[in-house]
């Protein structure tokens, strides 16, 4: 089923307005990060001014390996919010993606809805957004320059939501030749692509096709936050009982601990992989003790929307400048308390010793 313009721009609507409102997380799946200690350093032999987490994100410093993930776009008040959350990524300096650009290339009415994010932070890392659906269609590969150009990305977000195209009323469960529509646009969009699940997880097999693709940056969005699943779900159902079949799916994926597990065994095996890949940690990022866990567990950024869209409705710009800078101090006392100074440091190739218990 194919959606118009207008539909689009509602479900992006509702989407946000579920995520902000309703119990969308999955609810018997973590995220796994409960589970991963770090191991404390009694004697770290550094100073927490010698602790730094800036690093480098798509060419451009930022000030932690943090990024505000893709969420929001294409309806009227998606400009504002986009904005506001571009001007809080300004302040905190780190990266932030733009929702589903699909709606872009079916009217114009909201392109500054997306725009505004480059105005807002002219020199942080931005990217763009389409759906793994619609990079098979060849009419739609030749049209994503377009969606990159709009917003000066440094980079196209490919998002990868088989399940969610399954249980959206009106999805679009079509993902033959996705594959060779991004292995394509690999090589033509001038960019960097970023392929990212959307909460159901990447496990070896799709990262190393996707690498072997040409795709080296790789988000692997798992289990256990915002259930994609409950989302449609809910919209699906409205205030009428939720559909026990599609129910099933509710907890679907694989944990986000789990993809992290996948990614590191495939650079204990691939060489190419180990050198070249960059790993994005999503999926129930919580803390920045969230966020260390998953550098030590061989990532080397995470990423969340969720808890930050909820606290810029919710409570405004403040609270979320408040809480990304609350973030910061956990890595850095965690960096601090396991004897790592730099980003690389905190990884699980430089210091396997910062996690307990694998």
């Amino acid at each position: 089923m194919s959606s118009t313009p207008q539909k689009t721009s509602s479900r992006k609507q509702e989407h946000v307005e579920l995520c902000v409102q309703e119990r969308v997380s999955f609810r018997k799946k973590t995220s796994g990060f409960e589970s991963i200690a770090l191991r404390h350093n009694a004697l770290p032999e550094i100073d927490l001014s010698d602790v730094s987490t800036e690093t480098s994100f798509l060419g451009k410093k930022i000030a932690q390996p943090l990024m505000i993930s893709c969420m929001t776009g294409g309806y009227a008040d998606a400009e504002r919010i986009n904005r506001e959350l571009a001007e809080v990524c300004a302040e905190c300096q780190i990266p932030m993606g733009v929702g589903s650009q699909r709606q872009a290339l079916e009217k114009t009415d909201f392109h500054e809805s997306f725009r505004v994010v480059r105005k807002a932070a002219p020199s942080l890392p931005i990217t763009a957004n389409i759906g793994g659906a619609e990079v098979a269609k060849p009419r739609v590969r030749e049209q994503l320059r377009a969606i990159v150009d709009m917003i000066e990305a440094d980079a196209l977000t490919i998002h990868l939501n088989p399940l969610q195209e399954l249980l959206q009323p009106e999805g679009s469960p079509r993902f033959r030749g996705v594959l060779a529509g991004i292995e394509e646009i690999s090589t033509t969009i001038g960019v960097p692509i970023i392929a990212k699940e959307v909460g159901a997880g990447l496990d070896a097999d799709v990262m190393q096709r996707l690498f072997n693709a040409g795709v080296h940056i790789l988000d692997v969005a798992g289990a256990g936050g915002t259930s994609w699943a409950g989302v449609e779900i809910l919209r699906s159902t409205g205030n009428a009982p939720e559909d026990p079949y599609k129910e099933a799916f509710w907890d679907w994926g694989l944990t986000t601990v789990e993809c992290l597990q996948a990614a590191s065994a495939l650079r204990s095996t691939d060489e190419s992989f180990r050198q070249r890949a960059f790993i994005i940690a999503s999926g129930g990022i919580t803390s920045g003790l969230d966020v260390a866990k998953s550098l030590a567990l061989g990532a080397n950024m995470a990423a969340a929307a969720r808890p930050f869209l909820q606290m810029l409705m919710e409570h405004g710009q403040k609270a979320l400048a408040s809480m990304i800078h609350g973030w910061h101090f956990q890595l850095r006392g965690a960096m601090f308390l396991t004897g790592s100074t730099n980003v690389e440091a905190m990884r699980l190739g430089n210091t396997s010793n910062n996690v307990q218990g694998l």
